[in-house]
C-alpha cells in the first residue's frame, strides 16, 4: 500500500493557499511542495557520498537524516523533503548541548545533517565523520527522479523521535508514514480542522505535539499554520490578540506564561482574541484545574485536554464540543483507538470504538476494572524503538501497547490520569498515592505557584512525600513545611499530606513543559532535604 501521507501532499500539491507563515513570509501549498521535492532531489543527488551504500538513486532507503533548521517554512520543507525521498527524519533541538546531540546522532546511525544557515554553529561539533548540508543550497537543486514517490510504502518509516529518557537514556521510537496520516486524520476529524482554519504553533519540533499534534494535522486538513520561532508569551499573546488565528496548542506552561503576561499587563487586545479561537488544546503534561478554569473563565471553555505520547499519538481526547469537556479528565478513546485498563492483579477491562459509556467488560477473564495501567492499541501505534528489539518487545503485550501511565474510567466513559507508574504513583506508609490529586489540592493555596510532589526513598515510610514548591512572591514563609502541612490537614486525608515542603526558585522542566521528577528525586535524596533547596547543591 503507498503512503497515504505522500498521497494527501500530492493532493494539496497544487494549491495556493498559505500552507505555513513564517517571520519570513507565507509560503503556499503549492511552493513548500516544490521546495520539498528539491530537498529530496538533493539528498538523492547526494546519496553516493553522504548516505554511504544504502541509499538508491530514487530512495534512500531508511536513511536518518538529522535536522537542524530553525522552525518556520524551511523546516517543514526539509522534514517533508526527507519523507518524500524515502529517509527518516530526525527532528533535533539546537538548545541541546553538543555531547547530546553527539549521543543521539551516534546512536541513530547519522550519516547526514540538514543545517539552516542560522544553526551551521550547532552542527559544527558533530560535523565530523558526517555530511553538512545547507537547507538554503537545494532552492537551486533538481526535485529527483519522476515516479518513485509511488514506491514509498505505508509502513515504510518516515520520523524518528526520542523520548524523554525518565527510565534510562533516550530511546528512538520509529513512526511510520501510516502512522502520522492516521494520527493527523484522526485528530482532523475529531477537532475539526479544514482549510480554513490558521493554527498557532510555538511548540518545539524535535517533540510529538510540535511535529505531529500540531504541524502534520494542520499540513493535512489543507489548513495554514502560522508558525513562530520559539514560545514567547509576549509575542503568543500579541499574535492571539491579532484575532488572525483560530486555533492553539500549548502545554501547561505556555498557559500559565500567558497569564502571568496578562497579570502584568502586557497583552492588550488578548481577551477578546482569545475568545475568537475556534479551539485551544493543552497536552504533553496534565493541565491544573486551576489554570484550566481560568482560561474558561477569559474565554468560555476549558482547553480541549487530550492524553498522547510519542510511541502512540494522541489515544484519548476531550470532545470539541466545549460542553462536553471535563477538567482534569482526557476524555474518550479516539475511533480506531482501543482501551484497556489491567491491574496489578492482572484483571483487565477492555473498550473498542463504539463501546457504550457505561460499558466495563472484563474480556481476558476476571473481575472489572476501572483503574490501572493504561494500555492502548490501534494504527497510530509506533513501529519500535530503533536498535532496541528487547525494549520494544517489553513495551507491548499481546499487541497492546503498555504506556505506563495509571488511569482511571468514570461510569460516563471518561478516561483520568493518575500518573506515571514511576514517579507520579508513590507508594507510602502501605497507601498507594496519586502525585496528580495532591499537586491539584495544593495548587489551591494562594502562595503556590508551582508545585511538584514526589516520593523520596525512606526507610519507615518506604517512600516520603514531599512537595517541592515555588512560591507566590514574598510568600515563602507559607510554604515551609509546618504552616503548609497544616493547611494541608484540612483539605487532604492524613497519609496524603507531605510530610515535607522545600521552596525552590524553580522546577526543573524538560522542553515540553514537563517537570523531570527524577532529578528533584535524585537531588533530595542526595541532600537529605531537611527542607534545603535540592537546586542549591
Amino acid at each position: 500500500m503507498a503512503s497515504p501521507l505522500v498521497e494527501r501532499l500530492a493532493q494539496l500539491g497544487s494549491s495556493a493557499r498559505t500552507a505555513v507563515e513564517d517571520d519570513r513570509g507565507q509560503t503556499t501549498f503549492a511552493a513548500l511542495t516544490e521546495r520539498a521535492l528539491r530537498v529530496r532531489g538533493a539528498l538523492l543527488a547526494d546519496g553516493g557520498r553522504g548516505a554511504g551504500a544504502h541509499a538508491s538513486p530514487s530512495s534512500l532507503e531508511g536513511e536518518r537524516i538529522l535536522l537542524l533548521v530553525p522552525p518556520g517554512a524551511a523546516w517543514v520543507s526539509a522534514f517533508l523533503g526527507v519523507l518524500l525521498a524515502g529517509g527518516i527524519a530526525l527532528p533535533l533541538s539546537a538548545l541541546y548541548p553538543p555531547a547530546e546531540l553527539a549521543w543521539l546522532a551516534s546512536d541513530a546511525g547519522v550519516r547526514r545533517i540538514l543545517v539552516g544557515d542560522e544553526l551551521a554553529a550547532v552542527a559544527a561539533p558533530i560535523a565530523q565523520g558526517r555530511s553538512v548540508l545547507r537547507v538554503e543550497d537545494f532552492e537551486r537543486a533538481a526535485p529527483g527522479p519522476e515516479g518513485a514517490l509511488s514506491d514509498i510504502a505505508a509502513d515504510d518509516p518516515a520520523l524518528l523521535l526520542y523520548t524523554s529518557g525518565t527510565t534510562g537514556k533516550p530511546k528512538g521510537a520509529l513512526l511510520t508514514h501510516r502512522n502520522l496520516a492516521v494520527q493527523a486524520e484522526l485528530l482532523r476529524a475529531a477537532w475539526g480542522f479544514s482549510e480554513h482554519d490558521a493554527l498557532l504553533h510555538a511548540l518545539p519540533l524535535h517533540h510529538l505535539h510540535g511535529v505531529v499534534i500540531a504541524l502534520t494535522t494542520s499540513l493535512l486538513a489543507g489548513s495554514a499554520t502560522r508558525m513562530l520561532p520559539r514560545f514567547d508569551a509576549q509575542r503568543v499573546a500579541a499574535e492571539i490578540a491579532r484575532g488572525s488565528v483560530t486555533a492553539f496548542m500549548a502545554v501547561p506552561t505556555m498557559y500559565q506564561r500567558l497569564f502571568e503576561q496578562i497579570d502584568r499587563g502586557g497583552a492588550p487586545g488578548f481577551a477578546a482574541g482569545a475568545r475568537a479561537l475556534r479551539l485551544a488544546t493543552s497536552g504533553s503534561a496534565a493541565l491544573p484545574v486551576t489554570l484550566a478554569e481560568r482560561w474558561r473563565d477569559l474565554t468560555g471553555a476549558i482547553p480541549l485536554e487530550r492524553f498522547g505520547m510519542t510511541e502512540i499519538g494522541v489515544g484519548l481526547s476531550n470532545p470539541l464540543d466545549p460542553a462536553g469537556r471535563r477538567a482534569g479528565w482526557v476524555g474518550f478513546p479516539l475511533p480506531t483507538v482501543e482501551a484497556r485498563i489491567t491491574d496489578d492483579a492482572g484483571n483487565a477491562s477492555e473498550w473498542a470504538p463504539g463501546d457504550a459509556p457505561g460499558e466495563a467488560p472484563a474480556r481476558p477473564g476476571g473481575a472489572a476494572v476501572a483503574r490501572g495501567e493504561l494500555w492502548i492499541r490501534g494504527p497510530s501505534v509506533f513501529k519500535g524503538y530503533l536498535g532496541r528489539e528487547d525494549a520494544t518487545a517489553a513495551a507491548f503485550q499481546d499487541g497492546w501497547f503498555r504506556t505506563g501511565d495509571v488511569a482511571e474510567r468514570s461510569s460516563d466513559g471518561r478516561f483520568r490520569l493518575l500518573g506515571r507508574t514511576s514517579v507520579d504513583i508513590l507508594k507510602s506508609g502501605g497507601y498507594k498515592l496519586s502525585a496528580l490529586e495532591i499537586e491539584e489540592a495544593l495548587r489551591e493555596h494562594g502562595a503556590i505557584a508551582e508545585v511538584a510532589v514526589i516520593g523520596v526513598p525512606d526507610e519507615a515510610w518506604g517512600e516520603r512525600v514531599v512537595a517541592v514548591v515555588v512560591a507566590a512572591p514574598g510568600r515563602e514563609a507559607e510554604c515551609a513545611t509546618g504552616p503548609l502541612r497544616a493547611w494541608a490537614k484540612e483539605r487532604l486525608a492524613p497519609y496524603k499530606v507531605p510530610r515535607e515542603s522545600i521552596v525552590v526558585p524553580s522546577l526543573p522542566r524538560n522542553a515540553m513543559g514537563k517537570v523531570v521528577k527524577p532529578e528533584l528525586v535524585k537531588a533530595i535524596a542526595a541532600s537529605g532535604s531537611g527542607g534545603k533547596d535540592p537546586s542549591a547543591r
